[in-house]
């Protein structure tokens, strides 16, 4: 019975460990912002943390993670110590899956561990529902996202606001020396004339210090901060200095914090993050506003 259920198990995490390689090698191939637009917001294949699906999503992946018996925690964290005592493990609780939970890795990965403590795999966990395939990890992450934005104030952004109402919220991450952040930025106007908001947080992907950095932190220097923003993104010289009090180091630590890996990024206020480029049109019919 025991070799039975050991059998069910390794099988069950082959499985997983194969449709999350399978997502990955999709997300890869759509992940890299610098050469080429995304060409759709989320795969046929996957499902995440977005629209309607986004509160789907929360609401059966956002639960705190369930505290096991101290035994468990014990067991899991011997057998690993046992095995790498240079790692220093956190045990977080129960996973998705029972009888796997979630070990945090110091600087690293998370990690699903068996009960028992002698099987593990890490990565993505994957959720498979009635049309989609949810990445769950993505979902907690989105909750995260969301609390942080509705907690943080916006004097340090740069905000582009409709005339009217704001009907919608786009955080985005941004750097000057990014194409498709330019074309972006060419179609903020439209974004504002159907309502959109749009907040910028500065993300120079080339690090800092770098020569990215030092132009996008004009723009937060500048006394007109819009224009200046809009004249470095179109290649132009500013007469302005970089100042010693700019949120840019800020911001770039904070997008890394939060998944930022490339630009541009947007995090709506429901916490989805988007990789890449749309076309304003696409974004409109995603928040659910007509772009007429």
């Amino acid at each position: 019975m025991h070799i039975v259920r050991k059998s069910r198990f390794i099988a069950t995490v082959f499985i997983l460990c194969c449709l999350f390689a399978v997502v990955k090698l999709v997300v890869i191939d759509r992940a890299d912002e610098s050469s080429q637009p995304h060409a759709s917001f989320v795969s046929e294949e996957i499902t995440t943390a977005m629209g309607d699906t986004v509160e789907d999503s929360q609401s059966d992946i956002s639960q705190e993670v369930q505290q096991p018996p101290k035994d468990i925690e014990a067991s899991v964290l011997s057998f690993l110590k046992a095995a790498r005592p240079d790692i220093q493990f956190t045990f977080l609780g129960e996973s998705p899956i029972p009888g796997v939970y979630e070990v945090q890795v110091a600087s690293g990965p998370l990690l699903f561990v068996h009960e028992q403590g002698e099987y593990l795999f890490q990565g993505g966990l994957l959720q498979v529902r009635e049309g989609a395939i949810v990445d769950t990890m993505e979902a907690r992450k989105a909750i995260k996202r969301s609390d942080v934005f509705a907690a943080r104030s916006t004097e340090d952004m740069i905000i582009f606001k409709p005339e009217g109402e704001s009907k919608a919220i786009m955080n985005v991450f941004t750097d000057v020396d990014c194409g498709y952040c330019r074309k972006f930025h060419q179609e903020v106007p439209q974004l504002n004339a159907m309502g959109i908001e749009v907040r910028y947080l500065a993300f120079p992907r080339a690090g800092i210090p770098s020569g990215s950095y030092n132009k996008i932190a004009k723009a937060w220097c500048a006394d007109d901060k819009q224009d200046t923003l809009t004249k470095v993104k179109n290649g132009q010289n500013v007469d302005v200095e970089v100042c010693d009090n700019n949120p840019v180091a800020e911001h770039y630590a904070f997008g890394n914090s939060i998944g930022v890996t490339g630009t541009p990024a947007i995090i709506l206020m429901d916490g989805t993050l988007i990789p890449g480029y749309q076309p304003a049109a696409n974004f409109a019919k995603l928040l659910g506003i007509s772009s007429n």
